[in-house]
C-alpha cells in the first residue's frame, strides 16, 4: 500500500463551520457556570481618564520628581481641565521649557518644587513667561 489512509469521524455533524466562523471554542461542549457571572474586562480609559478631550500622555524625561515616585521614561497622564492647586504635581511651561514639578504657593509668591535634592525650587516671581499646561493625575511605570 503506497498511500496512507486517514480516517475521520464517522459523524460530521449537521452543520459545517470554518475556523473563521467560530470565534471561540468550548472543548467541554457547554459553558461553565461561572460564565453567567463573568465581568467585562477593565478599561483603563474609564479608570484613568476623567475628561478625555483634555487628557494627554507625556513621557517623563529626567529625575527631578523621583522622590514623588515619578522616574525617567514613566508615562504621565495629564489633565488640562483640572484647576491648579496647592501641592499638585503639574506640567508647567517656563521660558519655553516644559517642567514637571510640585506647585506650592505661600502668601507672597508661588514656587515649583522638585522632588529631588539635586534640583532647586523655582520662584515663579522671577519669571514672566510661565504657564500651567496641566495637572498630573496618574503615573504609569514599568516594574
Amino acid at each position: 500500500m503506497d498511500e496512507e489512509e486517514f480516517y475521520g469521524a464517522a459523524y460530521k455533524g449537521s452543520k459545517q463551520f470554518t475556523q473563521q466562523q467560530v470565534k471561540t471554542a468550548n472543548a467541554t461542549g457547554f459553558g461553565a457556570a461561572a460564565d453567567d457571572f463573568m465581568e467585562r474586562g477593565i478599561d483603563l480609559n474609564e479608570q484613568l481618564i476623567r475628561n478625555k478631550p483634555a487628557t494627554y500622555f507625556f513621557r517623563m524625561k529626567g529625575d527631578a520628581m523621583r522622590e514623588a515616585g515619578i522616574f525617567d521614561n514613566d508615562v504621565l497622564i495629564v489633565d488640562r481641565s483640572i484647576k491648579l492647586g496647592e501641592g499638585r504635581i503639574i506640567v508647567a511651561i517656563l521660558n519655553g521649557e516644559m517642567l514637571v514639578r510640585r506647585f506650592h504657593k505661600n502668601f507672597s509668591s508661588a514656587f515649583l518644587i522638585p522632588e529631588n535634592n539635586r534640583y532647586k525650587a523655582i520662584n515663579l516671581a522671577e519669571f514672566t513667561d510661565f504657564s500651567v499646561w496641566g495637572v498630573v493625575t496618574f503615573v504609569i511605570h514599568a516594574v
